[in-house]
């Protein structure tokens, strides 16, 4: 089928189109000045926006209207800043995508015109569910949207960024681009956004925001949504609004959740807390669970615990620390999971819209109502029905009650069946002594979780002083509580939600620093092997090496070198000698340093040394200097009196082999004629004594040793062979007549020995 060819339009043709579109546009900006603020709209297509957008929203299936949207999207469009808020899952996302939509095909945007909108969230999970949402809505558009969040490659975005109208990101990676991408054109911005403000004005992120204020016009139109909203002067201004509306959609009755929540919490000692985790798990299968904790360290134990343990449900973890395709993929799985249990930090907390979620479980109690009222918004969204449950200890139960009741919030308590418990804390003491990185894990997760409560500003809720922590500890399976080291609350909050790059920028410029303490130096090496931990230097190499833990004294019997005592006498280690301890920057060094082969091919072959009298070591084969061998001549002469030598010192060897040729030869012959003599005497002796004819069977030499005689040489002719004596003529062999006696050869087989019998009858 021929592929058919687009007509190009005329010139009259085109001036009816760009007359049609320029009409379009006119009618829809007198539509929305003369929209009124206060009439009732419940669908989209009842509110003055473009023919692609409604087309696109009603492919989305997005046709009612929420309270929200009823209220924002018209205020947005007449041109107002706009702070929204509203409950979780109530729609806030497409209350600021219509209008930025809208706002660019006002003012007529294409990819030439750069940066157009740019809409600030978060989390990277958020900033991805807001593109997928734009790409929906906005398909039938001509504008093009970019995604940049931490973990995706920073070159690739820099290389299409500069065409982008519409751009979603995290604050970080914003202002990367704007400090570092050419492309980046922000003079023609028209609208930010700021999803979760109240999470962006967070003191995490307060320098970041305020770098990209600077560096935005401030003619451009801003709106700010969150389930949590604030009015603070400070925020504002930093934002530079003029003159905002606010939009509220809770009237004084209703509460900052929805009313298809149910809410519960559960009084417990903080040593049960996993087990009855555990126990609701295991009474909950059939259910989709986002269970929250305060820190990734403590998601990270919980979730390698559980696994092992086998609960009977698909489980999963989420946190910050996580690469991202990992989080990517985990985000995924749980949406279109439909039984599973996700273990997770407030990385997820806010704005993800998480499909079907029956259950969201606390068990680190949040740092405020605001918090909590994202966390438990992950269910009950859009109408449907849900539950949340909060674990609180004793002293956290009445204070943080009171700021839930404050921000109008009311919660129902549980009571736990004993029935239904079920304790595992002998289950992990066994794990943690079974495996040194599950020990090495609960140490992090009690250390992480005692820091998250140290660092919160709210000590009427959270005080650490009134934490078991040994029982605490005991239920994480540890023998004991580790020691913690407790840094400034606020310090601490804000070096976790700094960049990652600035860290490990400073880390590099104090990395060669050492310091000072009772007027000893302490080196970054004397750190480490100081450092006490799982399997890596325990206290019995300690006492080996004599590096006892601080507090404690060694032996007077070890101090003198007792059993097994590694001493050190003369072996001052210098620190200028000692090579860098640097881990491979690349899998080809990694490679490179484990691999025997891929090494030698670095250095070359191995070589052999041989030491001297003195201990100095030297290669077998070492090579001269040339002024040395110069020094004995050239090199023909040198070779013409080599092979002389060797020649003279061959002829002394072939000499001394001869002479030693010879002496065997003789000492052979030797032992031969002694060996005959002592056979003639025994047969003299023979005779004499029984004074009868005596017959030798063989010759005098048969005595002779028959392993000397096959091994030697013998240096006589070798003489013929004689016949056997059934071979002679003669009868008997041959006849002595001197001694009278009849010579034959040894009969060998009962054959011959019937022969000689036979012989000797007849004769």
């Amino acid at each position: 089928m021929a592929k058919k060819t687009q007509r190009k339009l005329t010139s009259t043709e085109r001036k009816q189109r760009r007359d049609k579109e320029q009409n379009t546009l006119q009618k829809l900006k007198d539509d929305i000045e003369a929209f009124d603020l206060d009439s009732a709209v419940t669908q989209f297509s009842e509110l003055p926006i473009s023919e692609p957008t409604l087309k696109g929203l009603k492919e989305a299936s997005f046709v009612q209207l929420t309270d929200i949207q009823k209220k924002t999207i018209p205020l947005a469009l007449k041109g107002h800043d706009v702070l929204g808020a509203a409950r979780t899952g109530s729609g806030k996302t497409l209350s600021f995508i219509i209008p930025v939509i809208e706002s660019l095909l006002q003012n007529k945007f294409t990819e030439f015109d750069g940066l157009g909108a740019l809409i600030i969230s978060p989390t990277r999970e958020l900033a991805m569910q807001i593109f997928e949402v734009l790409t929906k809505v906005g398909k039938h558009n001509n504008f093009s949207a970019g995604l940049v969040i931490g973990g995706k490659d920073v070159k690739y975005e820099k290389e299409r960024i500069a065409k982008i109208n519409i751009l979603i990101g995290t604050p970080g990676r914003i202002l990367h681009h704007m400090d570092q991408t050419v492309g980046m054109n922000l003079d023609n911005l028209q609208m930010l956004v700021l999803d979760e403000a109240d999470r962006i004005l967070d003191m995490g992120f307060k320098k970041t925001i305020d770098s990209i204020i600077e560096n935005i016009p401030p003619t451009r139109q801003t709106l700010l949504f969150s389930a949590t909203q604030t009015k603070s002067v400070g925020d504002l201004a930093r934002l530079s609004l003029t003159n905002p509306k606010y939009v509220d959609t809770e009237d004084k009755k209703d509460t900052a959740t929805p009313d298809s929540l149910e809410q519960h919490y559960l009084s417990l000692p903080l040593d049960e807390k996993l087990d009855t985790l555990w126990s609701f798990i295991k009474t909950h299968l059939k259910s989709k669970i986002l269970v929250f904790f305060s820190s990734s360290k403590e998601v990270h134990y919980v979730y390698e615990t559980f696994r092992t343990m086998q609960p009977g449900i698909s489980l999963m973890k989420l946190h910050g620390r996580q690469k991202q395709t990992s989080r990517i993929e985990t985000t995924v799985k749980f949406s279109q999971a439909q039984h599973v249990c996700l273990f997770a930090t407030d990385v997820v907390a806010r704005g993800l819209d998480f499909p079907a979620i029956d259950w969201v479980v606390q068990v680190d109690c949040p740092e405020d109502s605001a918090t909590y009222i994202h966390r438990v918004g992950r269910c009950a969204r859009f109408g449907r029905a849900g539950k949340s449950l909060i674990f609180l200890v004793p002293s956290e139960e009445e204070a943080f009650l009171k700021r839930l009741q404050a921000a109008k919030i009311e919660l129902n308590r549980l009571n736990i069946k004993e029935a239904k418990k079920k304790s595992i804390r002998s289950k992990l003491q066994a794990l943690c002594f079974s495996s040194p990185e599950i020990k090495y894990l609960g140490q992090k997760a009690f250390i992480s979780y005692m820091r998250s409560v140290y660092v919160q500003k709210d000590k009427e809720v959270f005080n650490i002083e009134e934490l078991p922590t040994e029982k605490y500890a005991q239920s994480l399976g540890l023998p004991g509580a580790p020691k913690i080291k407790m840094l400034g609350g606020s310090k601490n909050k804000e070096m976790k939600n700094a960049s990652r790059q600035l860290l490990a920028l400073s880390k590099a410029n104090d990395e060669g620093e050492m310091e000072e303490e009772d007027g000893k130096v302490r080196t970054k090496y004397d750190r480490m092997f100081e450092r006490q931990n799982q399997n890596v230097l325990s206290e019995h190499y300690l006492t080996l090496t004599g590096n006892k833990p601080e507090g404690e004294t060694l032996d007077v019997e070890d101090a003198d070198g007792g059993f097994m005592k590694v001493k050190r006498t003369d072996h001052e280690l210098k620190e200028e000698e000692l090579p860098e301890l640097m881990a491979p920057t690349s899998k080809r060094a990694a490679k490179k340093g484990l691999s025997k082969k891929a090494s030698l091919k670095a250095h070359g072959n191995p070589t052999k040394l041989v030491f001297d009298d003195e201990g100095v070591a030297h290669a077998i084969y070492e090579l001269e200097d040339m002024d040395d061998f110069e020094k004995r001549g050239d090199a023909k002469t040198q070779k013409e009196q080599f092979v002389a030598q060797e020649a003279k010192e061959m002829a002394v060897a072939d000499e001394d082999d001869k002479a030693l040729a010879k002496e065997k030869k003789q000492e052979k012959k030797r032992k031969r004629q002694e060996a005959e003599r002592r056979a003639n005497e025994s047969s003299d002796e023979s005779g004499d004594e029984s004074g009868n004819e005596s017959m030798v069977l063989g010759s005098p030499e048969a005595d002779l040793d028959r392993d000397l005689e096959s091994s030697d040489e013998s240096d006589e002719e070798p003489s013929a062979k004689k016949p056997k004596w059934f071979e002679n003529d003669k009868v008997g062999g041959t006849y002595n007549q001197a001694d009278d006696v009849y010579e034959i050869e040894e009969p060998e087989t009962l054959e011959d020995l019937e022969a000689l019998s036979a012989r000797l009858l007849q004769g």
